[in-house]
């Protein structure tokens, strides 16, 4: 099959590459469009029991999430003080003339001394928006802020909520990767000419990025038509559509010059390219593919919508690297070494300092894999202490005026009265009385934590009371809370809500989906990788030593953001204890495909060689040798564009950054060069056994 398509790209190389010029012109200008349709939320678990209360609060009570939560503050004064109050009605007046918001209320407005620091001299402002979507309500707050500021006529005005977390957290995100690319993008030219050795062939990658992030782009904007797609996963497309890019390039590019420096003619050394390169290149997309499609296992939008971006970018990278790059190269020619800068990268050689890694590994196999694991189970040996979370103000920097905020409600203020735990009985007019009502509000008040009870208000049979906490809503705290208040004996058709229900039922939902996303990802390379490779061995090992250097990263996340060392060295982060989840899964999946690619890249030279030779060593010597620079290279460049993450100001970007170059470095040096060569040598010609009736499933190199 890829034989006959490189047939086909080589004879009409032109039309090939006109067709594939006009299909992204079009891909891209349609694309575009999904800019304005994408969602700025998706965190929760629409399919949750605290979704169903929060539905029934908004048809039913009109509750609605204020845009914007503004903490007033009168250093000097009570804030009952007359002039207080003067001030703060000027300061209403400003927030309900601002665009987008439909009302205000406020302790001045209320007077309820749920609404007061203890110390009172401060109180809250709610302000509410006409539009409750995720981006509605950060654009709220921010013109709020616009409109009021920091200060006005001696009152400190600090902010928080929805609105107001949402869009300093996705302002900060976005300040940073500027910041970010304005480093990686210098460093990655550089790092390209030096790999690829010239001008022209350093530009390579962009044929398969460009086709990958366009036609990624049109994908997600049909799915918009049907479907709420994330933001944050046009980041993914363009991080893993420049990183596939470079990866497959490489293959391909480095292939082309092996074959015609060895005297093929341009157009057969199209054809070998895709039929050997081209072969890999596909084989190790689907791994990634099938890796990253465990995301729409997860109930969250937010990891959804990278499962979508992920499958769409890497088949169309995939497509990149079979189709137009190819017939670039047969356009190109010998032309593909122009501008040359560095010539050792243009004619890779049969043998060099990898090859030698490789004897020298497997002349010491039983030494090396034991130091090497001893190694692994030192940096994995803190991950006993992980605890996880989820994104809330405390990955902001401490001294983010948000960060602050958080920080004086919780030394000044008993409870978070902006975010109580709800309770609806569905029906309780009808089929509860008074009593049993009255009875487990008793209970509630009773729990540790819970600060204040709300009388009961109803609407049509619906019943609703709610409960004020001491603990920030999105914590593990607050998990336990919930956790605690549904274990008691309750009334039936009790639904309970809130922002603490919200963030229970999103934690416990990804922990139901977690074991059907990894068996998925499991089952699928495994059976991959065995058609590859014609193993049973091997698939299992590349498991198993994917999960060493994961486990290892994790241990590495752990010991740095949870227990705090080198956090002076890394910017200015709050220590919060735990690691958001999401995050972390997206880390993990993101990087275990991408260890796949390298892995795929690596026996695939091993395999060719095994079946011409039937020499285990010297296969696995002369697959490093060919694969290796380009594994180490691929990595180097992608860990460079993560590792400027870490200048983040927001802590889940710092942990995504930080975690992608760790575990991708150590994966391509360690792992690749080390554990790879040595288990193979221990393992020897079993390395290649599988059940006879198994073995006509696999493919021939």
């Amino acid at each position: 099959m890829f034989e006959r398509l490189g047939r086909v790209i080589a004879r009409h190389s032109k039309s090939v590459l006109v067709i594939s010029l006009l299909t992204l012109i079009v891909a891209g200008a349609v694309g575009f469009q999904a800019f304005g349709k994408l969602d700025g939320g998706g965190y929760n678990d629409p399919q949750s029991e605290s979704s169903q209360a929060f539905e029934y609060l908004k048809s039913e009570f009109k509750v609605e999430d204020p845009a914007v939560i503004l903490l007033i503050d009168s250093p000097s004064s009570n804030v009952d003080d007359p002039k207080v109050r003067q001030t703060v009605d000027a300061i209403t007046e400003k927030v309900s003339a601002t665009p987008g918001v439909s009302k205000v209320i406020s302790y001045w407005s209320t007077g309820s001394p749920q609404l007061l620091s203890e110390d009172r001299k401060a109180g809250y402002l709610f302000a509410y928006g006409t539009d409750d979507s995720f981006d509605g309500l950060s654009a709220i707050a921010k013109n709020v802020d616009d409109q009021v500021g920091n200060k006005y006529e001696g009152l400190s005005i600090y902010y928080t909520g929805t609105g107001a977390v949402g869009d300093a957290i996705n302002t900060k995100i976005g300040d940073d990767l500027k910041k970010s690319e304005a480093i990686a993008i210098p460093l990655t030219f550089i790092l390209l000419l030096f790999v690829f050795g010239g001008v022209i062939a350093s530009a390579m990658p962009l044929v398969v990025g460009i086709s990958a992030i366009l036609g990624a782009f049109f994908i997600i904007y049909l799915l918009t038509l049907i479907t709420d797609v994330s933001i944050y996963a046009m980041n993914l497309i363009t991080g893993l559509g420049l990183g596939l890019g470079i990866d497959y390039s490489l293959l391909i590019v480095n292939r082309f010059r092996e074959e015609f420096h060895n005297g093929k003619s341009i157009q057969d050394a199209v054809i070998r390219t895709v039929a050997t390169a081209g072969r890999t290149v596909f084989f190790s997309g689907l791994t990634v593919l099938v890796t990253l499609a465990s995301l729409l296992f997860f109930p969250l939008n937010f990891l959804k919508s990278f499962g979508y971006a992920g499958i769409a970018v890497v088949a169309l990278a995939v497509i990149g690297a079979l189709v137009p790059l190819p017939a670039t190269l047969a356009l190109l020619g010998t032309k593909i070494d122009k501008w040359a800068i560095r010539k050792a990268s243009i004619a890779p050689r049969e043998n060099g300092r990898w090859a030698d890694l490789a004897r020298f590994v497997m002349r010491k196999p039983l030494t090396i894999t034991v130091l090497t694991l001893i190694l692994l189970g030192i940096l994995a040996a803190p991950i006993r202490n992980i605890a996880f979370g989820q994104t809330d103000v405390t990955v902001l920097p401490k001294t983010h005026p948000v960060a602050i905020t958080s920080q004086i409600i919780d030394e000044r203020f008993p409870g978070r009265e902006a975010t109580p735990v709800e309770f609806l009985f569905i029906d309780g007019a009808k089929n509860l009385s008074l009593e049993e009502i009255s009875a487990y509000k008793e209970r509630v008040r009773n729990i540790p934590g819970i600060t204040n009870i709300s009388e009961n208000t109803r609407s049509n049979d619906i019943v609703r009371f709610q409960a004020i906490h001491k603990m920030s809503p999105r914590t593990a705290d607050a998990q336990a809370l919930i956790e605690e208040i549904r274990g008691i004996a309750a009334p039936a058709g009790l639904l309970i809500g809130g922002v603490a229900a919200d963030y229970t039922d999103t934690q416990n939902g990804i922990a139901g989906a977690l074991p059907m996303a990894l068996g998925w990802v499991l089952i699928s390379v495994l059976i991959l990788l065995f058609a590859f490779t014609g193993s049973i061995i091997l698939p299992i090992k590349a498991v198993l030593l994917n999960v060493l250097s994961l486990s290892a990263t994790l241990g590495v996340i752990t010991w740095i953001f949870i227990e705090g060392n080198l956090a002076r060295f890394l910017g200015d982060f709050t220590i919060t204890g735990t690691v958001d989840t999401g995050m972390i899964i997206l880390m993990l999946l993101t990087t275990f495909g991408l260890s796949m690619d390298y892995e795929v890249f690596l026996l695939s030279r091993i395999k060719e060689e095994y079946e011409k030779s039937g020499d285990n060593t010297e296969s696995v010597a002369f697959g490093l040798q060919k694969s290796a620079r380009i594994v180490t290279a691929a990595a180097l460049i992608l860990s460079v564009v993560f590792a400027a993450f870490v200048l983040s100001g927001v802590t889940s970007i710092k942990i995504l950054g930080l975690g992608v170059a760790f575990a991708i470095l150590l994966d391509a040096t360690v792992v690749r060069a080390l554990l790879v060569p040595a288990l193979m040598r221990m393992f020897g010609d079993t390395n290649w056994w599988a059940p006879a009736k198994l073995k006509r499933f696999s493919i021939s190199h």
